[in-house]
């Protein structure tokens, strides 16, 4: 099937069959214990858990020479509870309940591991299964804490039906005050899930769950994969701002990170057992350069179990809808993605890491037979063939992956051209650049352009004078005019013309003109740029309220039209006048970019006869426009051809403005 929609595959078919091979006999290997979705339900064996007649522990730490328990249960003893090694390096043991049936180890109680490790050291490690860690203020190392409330969270709303038109508002907890501190689930559930609703995103992609020991690697560097963050609150916190999130419609992903883990060893898996080999590949390959980080080794069966039943954990325990897989380059390359421009024989060639593919091949399988509604997403930016195919037609599986060279197109034309240079042809290529069959995620800008030493699209527009000129009792400058117009027009292009979904992460829709910057040492501690500032937007004398109402705007307009559902085709790129035609979900949409030309009665070649009628303008009073075409403005086709096409429509296309039409018989 993928190669009779792409021929140039025809010479790699023995690639795809060998991964395809590679992938049903690891799957038929895992028949050994009960198939994929037992293997994937081990969180139910693995860890401290409260089963029938006691508590049981199991850990796999084939390095380690003794291991014990200790915690406040037993007044931190370092040999009054041991564990038992077996052959493949599985310590395991049991608590038995008191006389009364309390429990061995109280709900709440801190509690870590005293290990023997390979080198023959002892040291203190968390257990990697652990539900629930926790950092004390005057402690920098966390802790584990056995989880088993008395009363456990009762779900009261099923997951929304899933979208058919993805408009994701990427979001994290912790950054969503507009206050200066680290915010709370509850806060979240409370501040910011009525605004996605009130903005018409139908899905939240929530960044930084995974517990993570360093708040500034915004949730990258995770140390605890089974828990999750406790500065936000707690696990059942979580899971009622997920149940509120479904009674309201909102679809919930977790931004997942699999491709590495924190180098941390106290907190994290790092030299778990002593060895730097017991879930990461050893020496240099185990280690990413650029990221500071481990690489797992998806070789390792122990690797698999732990991986995929962190997956199944949190669609079954927190009730997730779906993921957004992390550094799927640095996953599926040696060469991490690194330096090299990939193609057809980068993508099936000795480069590609072929375990940590199966791995997310299996991973898309167990997450699609777990839930037939399930949403996956790979951040990937080589566009790997056949990484968005179903696995039966010998592809990975994923649904969608991110259309990561959108935002860096636009940015790179910031940095270099003036705006008379932009070239239409390469912007619409750009946005049209994307494998047949093969789901993509659109975006101006995600978080990473929002980082300390990037700018937002905004900073890149405006700069400076956001912090001077953006209020409605200032005159309209040259820097804001320009600024304001083309953050409306690069988001509606984006969204229109370049993917099957769209993207934005959370204050950017309203132009936030702050970076984030996580506090840490070198900002003393402060979050004063790890916050948004939602009363920006809301104070009616201040002109991000029009970038808001302007992206609420297009969020309706593609609820009523669903495009994102919809083929595009462009019928006009011109490099003289800067313009840009397309027609896609019943709509025309036109775009004129040139700074200072405006065109009368410019004639548009069109697909359909009939009227045509402003739907949406960027230059709307309503967005601070000018108003240079009249709400509901209609234009009749006439049967002149143009454009290789047997219709045409003239219309009024002031400068920096973009435009949509609906057409009507």
């Amino acid at each position: 099937m993928v190669i009779h929609d792409d021929p140039w595959l025809e010479n790699y078919a023995p690639s795809l069959q060998h991964r395809f091979s590679r992938y049903k006999r690891l799957k038929a290997e895992l028949e050994k214990e009960g198939g994929l979705l037992n293997f994937a339900k081990s969180y139910e064996r693995y860890g401290l858990l409260k089963v029938k007649g006691g508590i049981s522990y199991r850990e796999w730490a084939p390095g380690a020479q003794q291991i014990f328990l200790t915690g406040d249960f037993n007044g931190w003893s370092k040999e009054s509870h041991p564990c038992k090694r077996d052959e493949f390096g599985t310590w395991t043991a049991f608590l038995p309940d008191a006389a009364d049936g309390t429990p061995a180890i109280p709900h709440g109680s801190k509690i870590k591991l005293y290990m023997l490790t390979a080198q023959g050291e002892w040291d203190y490690r968390l257990p990697a299964w652990a539900h629930r860690v926790t950092q004390e203020k005057n402690n920098p190392v966390y802790d584990g804490v056995f989880w088993n409330p008395p009363q456990p969270y009762t779900w009261k709303h099923k997951a929304p039906a899933r979208p058919t038109d993805l408009r994701i508002y990427e979001v994290h907890v912790g950054m969503s005050s507009a206050e200066s501190i680290i915010s709370t689930y509850k806060r979240f559930q409370v501040e910011v899930l009525p605004q996605v609703v009130e903005l018409g995103y139908n899905a939240i992609q929530i960044m930084a769950i995974m517990e993570h020991a360093y708040y500034a690697s915004f949730g990258y560097q995770v140390t605890s994969f089974f828990a999750i963050s406790s500065r936000f609150g707690t696990p059942e916190d979580l899971m009622e701002m997920i149940d509120v999130a479904h009674s309201l419609g909102i679809t919930v992903l977790l931004d997942v990170v699999h491709s590495h883990a924190s180098k941390n060893v106290m907190d994290g898996l790092n030299k778990f057992d002593g060895t730097d080999h017991c879930y990461f590949h050893e020496g240099p390959r185990g280690y990413h350069p650029v990221w500071d980080s481990r690489l797992f080794n998806y070789s390792h069966w122990e690797v698999l179990r732990f991986l995929l039943s962190n997956l199944r954990w949190f669609v079954d325990h927190y009730h997730f809808d779906g993921f957004r897989f992390d550094g799927v380059t640095a996953m599926i390359y040696l060469h991490r993605g690194l330096g090299v421009a990939c193609n057809y024989d980068h993508y099936f060639g000795p480069d590609v890491d072929e375990d940590a593919l199966t791995y997310l091949t299996l991973a898309n399988d167990l997450l699609h037979e777990l839930r037939p509604d399930v949403i996956t997403i790979a951040e990937e930016v080589t566009g790997l063939a056949t990484l968005c195919r179903p696995i039966k037609e010998g592809g990975t599986g994923f649904d969608y992956r991110l259309g990561m060279g959108i935002p860096d197109k636009w940015i790179a034309m910031f940095k270099t051209q003036k705006d008379e240079e932009w070239n239409m042809g390469s912007i619409a290529y750009t946005l049209t650049d994307r494998r047949y069959k093969e789901a993509t995620i659109a975006y101006a800008e995600s978080h990473d352009q929002a980082l300390v030493g990037d700018k937002t699209f905004a900073f890149w527009l405006m700069d400076k004078e956001m912090y001077e000129n953006m209020s409605v009792l200032s005159p309209m400058t040259p820097v804001i005019s320009r600024g304001m117009s083309l953050h409306k027009m690069i988001r509606l292009i984006t969204f229109g013309l370049g993917g099957e979904g769209y993207l934005t992460f959370f204050g950017n829709e309203f132009g936030h003109p702050e970076w984030i910057d996580f506090p840490r040492a070198g900002n003393g501690d402060s979050c004063h740029h790890a916050r948004r500032r939602w009363d920006l937007a809301r104070d009616e004398l201040l002109r991000y309220k029009f970038l808001r109402a302007f992206d609420q705007a297009i969020n309706r307009l593609e609820e009523k039209y669903k495009w994102l559902n919809s083929p595009q085709f462009v019928q006009l790129k011109h490099e003289e006048d800067k313009l840009i035609a397309f027609e896609r979900g019943g709509l025309l949409w036109v775009f004129n970019f040139h700074p200072t030309k405006s065109f009368t009665d410019y004639r548009v070649g069109v697909t359909r006869p009939g009227k045509y009628t402003i739907v949406l303008d960027t230059d709307s009073e309503a967005f601070c426009g000018f108003s240079r075409n009249k709400p509901d403005t209609e234009v009749f086709s006439s049967p002149t051809p143009w454009h290789d096409l047997q219709h045409s429509v003239q219309l009024y296309i002031p400068c920096r403005v973009g435009l949509v039409f609906n057409i009507t018989q």
